[in-house]
């Protein structure tokens, strides 16, 4: 459920705001809706940015993958060490333990969210495999 609040922006910020929700076919309101919350998430996790992309918006790494894939790693890893699935993982990922361990406290947080994009990526993947297995029919 949303409630109404009330916020004065400087007029050139406005404009910026409404330039911006115009590119992205979005309304000002909705815009600033969803820059206050990963603004929000973004200090509450520091490292973690959003980025855009084909599958949409989605929390990273500040210097490395999504925090979706840092989770699948992990759950790949199949350790039920939490160490040893964290160093396993960051090995495989070529990063820090730090920033396997900062995935992880973002999924703690936020794990529909990154549950959604796991399965997301996973029919992705079923599908062009499916894909390929076509076309590779064509050759037999």
């Amino acid at each position: 459920m949303t409630r109404p609040l009330s916020i004065r922006f400087d007029q050139r910020l406005l404009e910026r705001l409404r330039r911006r929700a115009a590119i992205q076919d979005s309304t000002p309101s909705g815009l600033a809706q969803r820059l206050v919350d990963e603004g929000l998430r973004a200090q509450e996790h520091p490292g973690v940015v959003f980025r855009d992309g084909p599958s949409g918006r989605r929390a990273a790494l500040v210097a490395g993958p999504d925090v979706w894939e840092v989770v699948a790693a992990i759950r790949a890893v199949g350790s039920a060490d939490e160490d040893e699935a964290v160093a396993l993982a960051a090995a495989d990922l070529s990063l820090p333990a730090a920033w396997v361990r900062l995935a992880l406290d973002y999924y703690g947080e936020f794990p529909d969210e990154v549950d959604s994009q796991i399965a997301d990526n996973e029919t992705a993947a079923i599908a062009a495999h499916a894909a390929f297995q076509a076309r590779q029919r064509l050759f037999a």
